[in-house]
């Protein structure tokens, strides 16, 4: 029996080597961890429960037979973060260079069948060299049984993708189809196709980084949610970003302990509006001012910085926030800032997490560019999911909301809960001066005149009482009250039920 044991032991010990000490030291001399350190990292202390440490693949082919490695480049379990359950897979980049053969894809299946089935969080920690050439279709197949398996759980659990190494050609679509992407500056990248083959068709040289480096996608495509300095940092704010979130589609949010008065009053929200209606003012501060304890966690903060998405608690309760940024491009709508949010709303409705939205929009940025882009059915995604959502739904108007872009930011129109305006608000068709060169067009040669026309239109309109009068705003308050009455409201939703009619999916304007 004694012998028996030694024989486990010294194979568990065989597995944890990964691909050798030669190839760990490669791995820790990028600056990157192993695999099984960033799970020990990314999870409770000693929590971790590992499936099938001894697979290995099958593959026969090009010498493959003598090398035949436990655990086939990706270890794969369940742990907990902060007491609660999470399955997670984290590829192994010292074991053949992490690559996807029908055995390593199988074991991702498997956790994520057992995530479906017990309701928990699925988190990949991704670097890997890509499909493994020697399996061929054998690889692509595992691929596509993997991402089958992202699409049957988008929306039912919480798919969240830490990219800490290389991730090219077809595995970046199981990531691109999970709700979070998270990269590591300098050492992680994604791309469909990489520099050389670029070179070779197109003839640009680019270099890894510049094509699908951390900065890139972050800032210009939009793909990954957020980028960090280090592996220790990225998983230190994964494990951040899975206590606001519920397991499952079924579960609500969880309620954490908070230790700040819900009827705080706010004495510089009233003097945060500026006296000039053109002048901005960082909405971020009014975001961090109405959460608990000013934790604000922001989701895709370095692209379309003109609307601000994220997380904050209320009475312990997590809550997404939507918010127009008056500080990057007046806080206009456009095509970016519309697939963003839309995309945000959307994980907050699938997700049962309330949506707080915060309201400072001049309209939509106007221009070719945004017209032949397609602005249009861009602003329709932001517009049909606050529409389509049935979580409770608080908007706080605080300025601006004009044209279009006051109905689409999660208006009473379109099943709004509550809808508050600060006094400061203005509510209208379009902006005073545009509005009376189009009514009083045959004064439009009279300075005076027209300065008189604006000034009475400013009176008659540029005031949230019309639309309070209509019932389309349920109540001007206070801007200090703010954090007190959106918390009451959400308080009072608690209970809300929605149903819709029957269809098999809608069909959102992509």
């Amino acid at each position: 029996m004694k012998d028996i044991l030694q024989v486990l032991e010294a194979r568990r010990a065989d597995a944890r080597m990964g691909g050798g000490e030669r190839r760990i030291e490669a791995q820790h001399a990028k600056g990157k961890l192993t695999a099984r350190e960033r799970i020990e990292l990314l999870l409770d202390e000693a929590s971790f429960e590992e499936f099938d440490m001894f697979k290995a693949h099958r593959c026969t082919d090009f010498g493959m037979e003598d090398n035949r490695p436990y655990g086939d480049g990706v270890v794969t379990g369940w742990g907990t973060i902060n007491g609660r359950q999470v399955y997670v897979f984290s590829q192994d980049f010292t074991v053949l260079g992490g690559s996807v053969s029908a055995t390593h894809a199988q074991k991702i299946c498997k956790i994520m069948d057992m995530a479906v089935q017990n309701g928990a969080p699925v988190i990949g920690l991704n670097d890997s060299g890509g499909a493994r050439i020697q399996e061929g279709v054998d690889s692509l197949a595992g691929y596509g049984e993997v991402f089958q398996r992202n699409i049957e759980a988008s929306g039912v659990i919480p798919q969240i993708s830490v990219i800490m190494g290389p991730c090219a050609g077809g595995a970046v679509y199981s990531p691109a189809m999970t709700d979070f992407i998270f990269m590591v500056r300098d050492s992680s990248y994604m791309f469909v196709t990489g520099p050389d083959v670029v070179k070779t068709v197109t003839n640009e040289v680019v270099t890894a980084e510049e094509l699908g480096g951390a900065s890139t996608h972050t800032r210009k495509s939009s793909v990954a949610d957020g980028a960090f300095e280090n592996d220790v940092e990225a998983l230190a704010e994964v494990r951040r970003l899975v206590d606001f979130l519920p397991l499952n589609n079924r579960e609500r949010p969880p309620v954490r302990p908070f230790f700040d008065e819900p009827g705080r009053m706010e004495e510089s929200l009233d003097t945060i509006i500026p006296d000039n209606a053109n002048a901005p003012y960082d909405m971020k501060e009014l975001i961090q001012k109405v959460g608990d304890e000013g934790d604000f966690y922001e989701i895709q903060a370095e692209f379309a910085k003109n609307i601000i998405t994220g997380f904050i608690r209320l009475e312990g309760r997590t809550v997404g926030v939507v918010a127009n940024q008056p500080m990057v491009l007046a806080g206009c709508l456009d095509i970016d800032s519309s697939r963003k949010a839309a995309r945000f709303v959307r994980f907050c409705d699938a997700f049962e997490i309330p949506i707080l939205t915060f309201v400072d929009v001049p309209g939509f940025l106007p221009g070719t560019g945004q017209e032949y882009g397609g602005v249009i059915k861009h602003g329709a995604k932001l517009l049909f999911a606050y529409g389509e959502a049935t979580v409770p739904k608080v908007t706080v108007i605080t300025r601006k909301a004009y044209g279009g872009a006051y109905d689409v930011m999660s208006s009473k129109h379109l099943r709004g809960d509550f809808n508050y305006a600060w006094p400061t608000a203005e509510i209208a068709v379009m902006g005073a001066k545009g509005a009376t060169e189009i009514i009083y067009r045959s004064d439009l040669g009279d300075a005076e005149k027209i300065a008189g026309h604006t000034r009475n239109y400013e009176d008659r309109f540029a005031n949230p009482f019309v639309a309070a009068e209509r019932g389309f705003i349920d109540e001007v308050i206070q801007p200090r009250s703010t954090r007190m009455r959106v918390s009451r409201a959400f308080a009072s939703l608690r209970n809300k039920k929605l149903t819709k009619p029957w269809k098999k999916h809608d069909n959102i304007p992509l």
